[in-house]
């Protein structure tokens, strides 16, 4: 049975993100005081009393707006508001009960959905002040006096939700799906991908650059099997990073590769691979991520019979730490070859798990030692004893030699490339150990 969703909505920089942040125990989503700064909805899982919720924050509503943004958040907190099970609604103590106030609380009385209704900011200690008592004008039942900064009302929220939702709701499901990270560039078209992976407009979609800004996670699970997709804020240069909101998402997408189990890195067809797509490659492949290389909107290439095979040796040359990784040409507009991408994630986690014997490996690394000697250094000759795997995700070898400084990084490349030439690995990264032995006592 899936967990219990439970969505906070209400107008902007009235103090969601900082009560979903503080009930999550962590900051999971942006907060800064700039009205339609969490613009998707953001998923987490938290626990209350034993019992496990699927908070989602969302961003701010504007019910009458014209912008073209604040339209598009007011339809992902719909979606939210559709999904949820039980809604916290806040309102924000300083301003009273303002004319949108009304109007979502309409919105929300329309949805039939359990309501929670929550006023914030209220971070005096004493009596309760008189203005508390006019957003029973709201008509949904008893406010909750909050304070999102200082946490207390929080507890009172929760057993408030959760006298909303039976027991059995809260059965615990395991989590099997694979959790794919799409990540790159500002606009590279990651949301789309998504979008059209999933049937809905689940994210953000316009020409603007940048728009996704925090990490959003989305389950499917289809023929292929079941998947956790989280789409990321786009990787820009340090030097375009000029304000605070930009810089958390990047480091929201950094922990989104930290927690999958595949990247897919996503090119712009129409760029090509900049040095800034080598950059969110090369973050993938520090981590020991599987990945994809995906290269989008291939649709708007013009092309001959050798257009396919010259853009995919210019990632190669772009990317040659990454030659490993699979490439595929789509277009997330059209749907052109998507469905093959979960083929590929298949394949390239089951890589990364792959276990290799110790017997089987170092009679790998012995023909590879006799068809290339081990090199020398002012007369010492680097000696190779043995070699076994110690770990998965990314598959892990350690090599145990008489001096590791006599390792040098290019023959660790050829026995990688043994490594990869026999057993395959195709797709993720390899790490090489190396250890020292006693030279005397090689054995031990």
């Amino acid at each position: 049975m899936s967990k219990p969703i439970v969505a906070i909505v209400g107008r902007p920089n009235v103090g969601k993100s900082t009560f979903f942040n503080k009930i999550c125990g962590k900051r999971i989503s942006i907060v800064e005081n700039t009205p339609g700064v969490t613009r998707d909805r953001i998923y987490f899982e938290t626990e209350w009393a034993g019992r496990t919720l699927m908070m989602v924050d969302t961003g701010g509503i504007e019910p009458d707006t014209t912008d073209d943004i604040m339209a598009h958040i007011k339809t992902q907190a719909n979606i939210a508001i559709e999904s949820a099970d039980v809604i916290i609604y806040m309102c924000d103590f300083h301003a009273g009960v303002t004319a949108d106030d009304q109007e979502i609380a309409r919105m929300l009385r329309k949805s039939k959905k359990p309501i929670v209704l929550t006023v914030n900011k209220m971070d005096s200690i004493g009596a309760t002040p008189p203005e508390f008592y006019e957003f029973y004008e709201l008509g949904l039942g008893d406010p909750i006096a909050l304070s999102s900064v200082h946490g207390t009302g929080s507890g009172d929220v929760l057993e408030k939700v959760c006298e909303y939702i039976d027991d059995d709701a809260f059965e615990e499901e395991e989590d099997d799906s694979i959790k794919v990270a799409v990540i790159g560039r500002p606009n590279a078209g990651k949301s789309s991908l998504v979008n059209r992976i999933l049937g809905e407009e689940r994210m953000i979609v316009s020409n603007v650059a940048g728009t996704t800004r925090d990490a959003i996670d989305s389950k499917i699970e289809n023929e292929h099997g079941k998947y956790t997709f989280i789409d990321t804020a786009g990787i820009r240069k340090s030097g375009k990073i000029d304000n605070n909101i930009e810089r958390y998402s990047v480091f929201r997408a950094q922990l989104a590769i930290e927690r999958a189990d595949v990247c897919v890195i996503m090119v712009d067809a129409t760029e090509g691979v900049t040095a800034q797509d080598e950059r969110v490659a090369g973050l993938a492949h520090e981590n020991g991520k599987p990945s994809v290389i995906i290269i989008n909107k291939w649709d708007l290439i013009e092309k001959d019979g050798k257009t396919l095979d010259n853009m995919r040796k210019d990632v190669y040359a772009a990317l040659s730490y990454m030659t490993y990784a699979p490439v595929l040409f789509i277009s997330a507009k059209t749907g052109q070859r998507v469905d093959r991408i979960f083929e590929l994630v298949n394949y390239v986690h089951d890589q990364s798990l792959m276990r290799i014997s110790t017997g089987l490996l170092n009679d790998v690394l012995n023909d590879a030692i006799t068809r290339v000697p081990p090199p020398t250094d002012k007369g010492k000759r680097l000696k190779i004893y043995y070699m076994t795997q110690t770990g998965v995700k990314a598959p892990t070898f350690v090599i145990f030699v008489n001096e590791a400084e006599l390792f040098h990084f290019s023959y660790q490349r050829y026995i990688e490339n043994k490594l990869r030439e026999v057993f395959g690995f195709e797709g993720t990264p390899i790490k090489l150990v190396i250890r020292q032995k006693d030279d005397a006592n090689p054995s031990d």
